[in-house]
């Protein structure tokens, strides 16, 4: 499952704000399109070499991310288990055996295949990605940032926007709010399109009490309307709330009633509860 984007989902950190990573989820995988054959349009009968035996290990890595995606579970263990078998030193595959360990509950099993894809290969970054927020949401803040800080100092670090995202709203989750608006304002100067590092700035500014910068980071996201979602015109009214501003409060409260009446925090506004 390839979450190197940190697409909008909630990842249950910083009051349903922290559109970060799917469940903190990243994989790589290279693959080959069409039946694997010997090159003359005819299946591979003989022993495989280096090249027919990475082409069966991405093909089968490929169908277990798409399992994954799609969760079936199970199927894709079993499409990892067959990568495995072509490569046993296929660290992309520990990591993503990781990840689906880790969404099974199976936190021993997790654990060990993501140290299993950082002995493999020591650089992989996706890895530490993976493995760092994996102990975030088990509360092991110190050495999920350990994680975090090695994967930046990594030169193979092909995106280091995610890593500090995922650093900072880590930091939100540990009560570190300067450490979490440093790493999140760093993410914002290297990829300022990216809704998630927005809505999470704004967010950590919030509880900063930093309502003005807030608002700034907020307005952004809720001046696009696809990008706007009930999350994120919540945290709007509270600053707004902060503010002072009540006509601008109501205005968000109609959003949020006509757009996600059925939303928690459309039943938040409607109790007033804006301190919580």
């Amino acid at each position: 499952m390839s979450c190197r984007r940190a697409r909008s989902a909630g990842a249950g950190v910083a009051a349903g704000l922290a559109l970060v990573l799917l469940g903190g989820c990243s994989t790589t995988v290279s693959t080959t399109s069409g039946p694997i054959s010997d090159g003359g349009g005819r299946a591979a009968t003989g022993a495989p070499d280096e090249a027919d035996t990475k082409r069966r290990s991405d093909v089968r890595m490929e169908l277990a991310t798409g399992y994954f995606r799609r969760g079936q579970l199970d199927v894709a263990l079993e499409e990892v288990k067959r990568a495995l078998a072509a490569d046993p030193n296929l660290g992309a595959a520990y990591n993503l055996r990781g990840l689906i360990y880790a969404t099974q509950g199976e936190e021993v099993l997790a654990e060990e295949n993501f140290r299993r894809a950082l002995q493999i290969n020591a650089r992989d970054t996706d890895a530490m990605q993976n493995f760092g927020w994996y102990l975030c949401q088990r509360k092991r803040y110190a050495e999920a940032d350990a994680l975090f800080g090695q994967a930046l100092a990594t030169p193979q670090n092909r995106d280091v926007p995610r890593t500090l995202l995922a650093q900072g709203v880590c930091h939100t989750a540990a009560g570190q709010l300067a450490e979490a608006e440093r790493a999140l304002a760093r993410a914002y100067e290297l990829d300022p399109a990216n809704p998630s590092i927005v809505v999470n700035l704004a967010d950590v500014l919030y509880r900063r009490g930093e309502y003005e910068r807030a608002r700034f980071y907020i307005r952004r996201i809720n001046s696009v309307p696809s990008a706007a979602s009930a999350p994120t015109l919540w945290l709007a009214a509270r600053i707004e709330s902060k503010l002072g501003n009540q006509t601008g409060v109501q205005e968000l409260g109609r959003q949020l009633r006509n757009r996600f009446g059925g939303s928690r925090e459309a039943a938040a506004f409607e109790r007033g509860r804006f301190d919580e």
